[in-house]
């Protein structure tokens, strides 16, 4: 089973300029290689790479293994959806292998980036570090709100199935996600209540302060939802139970309000 180990980076001011400049360009060069692939509709990385390996080095400055993993990049892509040309964001991730990442311990990784190799100090937490061992130095450098991160992927066992002497059955709403029929309530209310609290005042600064949680609300929800359903998998497996969850299918139909039928 792949697993994803998300290690975040700790650079200076000219290291994390380097890592933008480094991210910037290597989309940069995946844009340039995705109009290659599309006009010449070829979807294979050795037979791109023998059209576009040389030009890109030179119009772009890559290293020679960046270079490798930008066109692998765009065909992994392109085979997805070969009816358009791919586009990546100037943000989008770097692809990373051993040649050019490495590990110094639980301390540090080393990247080759615009400016040359950097070490760079990381900060993993107890999950991380136990799995460590697992970690093949493969990774993407993504960035997230500013802040610098490496997705490690890991190969981890999975565990032996379980043969369920019963099952939880889980019931689906809003301000309580989930209800078990145990009669454990689950609920996810704290985003409501902060923005009823300022919808309720109608101030001018209440109002900027709604436009800013806003954006993060779909982060938060997901975070959220992520949390109970792990509490909802644990219980089950430590109870030796399977689980149910309400059929959700055509709930549009079946819904009323105030006995009217929601179409």
């Amino acid at each position: 089973m792949k697993t994803t180990l998300q290690i975040k980076l700790l650079p200076d001011e000219a290291q994390r300029s380097a890592l933008k400049e480094t991210m910037q360009v290597f989309n940069d060069a995946c844009n340039a290689i995705a109009e290659i692939a599309f006009k010449e509709k070829c979807a294979s990385k050795f037979a791109l790479q023998k059209l576009v390996y040389e030009d890109v080095r030179k119009q772009f400055g890559l290293s020679a293994q960046l270079t490798i993993r930008a066109i692998a990049k765009v065909v992994e892509a392109y085979k997805r959806d070969k009816s358009k040309p791919c586009f990546f964001k100037p943000t989008g991730a770097v692809v990373y292998d051993q040649r050019i990442l490495s590990f110094k311990g639980l301390d540090k990784a080393s990247l080759v980036t615009m400016q040359g190799r950097l070490s760079i100090p990381i900060q993993m937490g107890q999950y991380q570090r136990v799995q460590w061992h697992r970690a093949k130095g493969q990774a993407d450098l993504v960035q997230v709100n500013g802040t610098f991160f490496l997705l490690v992927v890991i190969d981890t066992p999975e565990a032996p199935p379980i043969d369920p002497s019963s099952f939880i059955g889980v019931d689906l709403g809003i301000a309580k996600v989930a209800t078990d029929s145990d009669g454990e309530s689950f609920c996810g209310s704290t985003v409501e209540r902060v923005r009823q609290r300022l919808q309720s005042r109608g101030t001018r600064s209440a109002k900027r302060h709604l436009k800013r949680i806003r954006r993060k609300e779909a982060q938060f929800r997901r975070n959220q939802n992520h949390v109970i359903s792990k509490r909802l998998v644990e219980k089950a497996k430590d109870t030796g139970r399977g689980m149910a969850l309400e059929e959700l299918k055509h709930i549009r139909e079946r819904t009323t309000v105030n006995g009217t039928e929601i179409r």
